[in-house]
């Protein structure tokens, strides 16, 4: 299990982005990556059952790609809002998954 660095609670004010977490579920590998943002790049590879924090502007959208036996690649989108951290405390309150 994997958790990218949490960024200091003081940088997320002033840019206007959101602290987010996603979990893959799954007993795939997963891609995630934001394609709507104008400026930046987000691509991470997620394995089964580890975690990603990201920071990102409210209005993105996550997709996530998960490659079948078949090779076909399946594509979810979940909005970013959604999956924004409601608290950044020790025991941080994370969405559902």
């Amino acid at each position: 299990m994997a958790i990218t660095e949490i960024p200091h609670p003081l940088t997320l004010q002033p840019s206007g982005k959101i602290l987010c977490y996603y979990k893959n579920t799954t007993n795939k590998i997963q891609i995630t990556q934001i394609s709507n943002i104008t400026n930046g790049y987000f691509q991470r590879i997620v394995f089964p059952g580890e975690q990603l924090l990201f920071e990102t502007s409210p209005d993105a959208e996550l997709e996530i790609h998960t490659v079948t036996t078949l090779a076909a690649s399946v594509v979810d989108k979940i909005s970013c809002s959604c999956l924004q951290v409601n608290e950044l405390t020790q025991d941080a309150t994370v969405p559902n998954q």
